[in-house]
């Protein structure tokens, strides 16, 4: 393992927090591609849509274990287990987890599915990793130190023109939210090349970053859905927003080439999609 306990009050380096959370999904992401291959226990949150597994809960606690031996004092909010106690000894680290974004995916077998870990010292994120386990692609970033697919550095998407830009997004679990979602998005098509919903904001903003997609918007998300990727998404260049003058957080993620941002963020602003949440 790459770190030890942490000294009260003491601030790492990111670098070595990313260290942490790289050997941590890649041991999760095995835990929960054992549980998928020996059948799911499946049951529902906050609609019939938005559904939780065993391994879930599994890889959280995982999660937090190994957490609690490497990093004691350090604070923990995850998607299944909430918030794991106010951080003790002075610390100002708090880990962030999604044990496995894209539920559904992972549930059907779809190899679109992340475990998602970021690092946040005095509430800013500053490392992250975000890990494919069905198709081994791991994610990572350290502040100020880049974003990296595996040994590659990743620069962001393309800048194409909007018309041509392939665009990313997700819809809520609430049916009156996902129908105003639905009907923002109809209205973007006739702007954009054209629209994938792929089912993981963690991987979305991942894709944004490795250039697989040109164009990303989302919100409302929870902080485990975006936090790691994020990071990643601005380490490789990406230029990120929540309109209307506000950065990207809870409310809504969107993110674009920079020559393109501007433009965009205009588009998605004239489509009310700052106002959906």
């Amino acid at each position: 393992m790459t770190d030890g306990p942490s000294a009260a009050g003491t601030v790492p380096d990111p670098r070595q927090l990313s260290d942490i959370a790289v050997e941590l999904a890649g041991r999760a992401g095995a835990l929960a591609m054992r549980h998928q291959a020996a059948g799911l226990s499946v049951s529902s949150k906050s609609s019939v849509t938005d559904v939780v597994t065993d391994a879930d809960r599994a890889v959280e606690e995982f999660l937090r274990a190994a957490l609690a031996q490497l990093r004691p004092g350090d604070a923990v909010l995850g998607e299944e287990g909430g918030t794991g106690g106010q951080s003790t000894a002075g610390s100002p680290v708090r880990w962030v987890l999604d044990p496995i974004d894209g539920t559904v995916n992972f549930m059907l077998g779809l190899p679109y599915f992340a475990v998602s870990i970021a690092a946040q010292v005095h509430g800013e994120t500053v490392a992250g990793c975000v890990h494919n386990p069905a198709t081994g692609e791991l994610f990572r970033a350290a502040a100020g130190s880049g974003a990296f697919l595996g040994d590659r550095r990743l620069t962001g998407p393309r800048p194409a023109p909007l018309d041509q830009a392939v665009l990313a997004t997700g819809f809520s679990y609430d049916p009156a939210r996902r129908a105003r979602q639905g009907r923002a998005a109809g209205e973007l098509l006739a702007s954009v090349g054209n629209l994938r919903r792929l089912g993981s904001a963690a991987l979305d903003l991942c894709a944004l970053a490795a250039g697989w997609v040109d164009l990303y918007y989302e919100g409302p998300l929870n902080e485990w859905d975006f936090a790691a990727g994020l990071l990643i998404a601005a380490e490789a260049g990406v230029a990120t927003s929540g309109l209307r003058g506000r950065p990207a957080g809870a409310h809504l993620v969107a993110g674009a080439h920079p020559l393109r941002a501007e433009e965009f963020f205009q588009l998605l602003t004239a489509a009310g999609v700052a106002e959906i949440g």
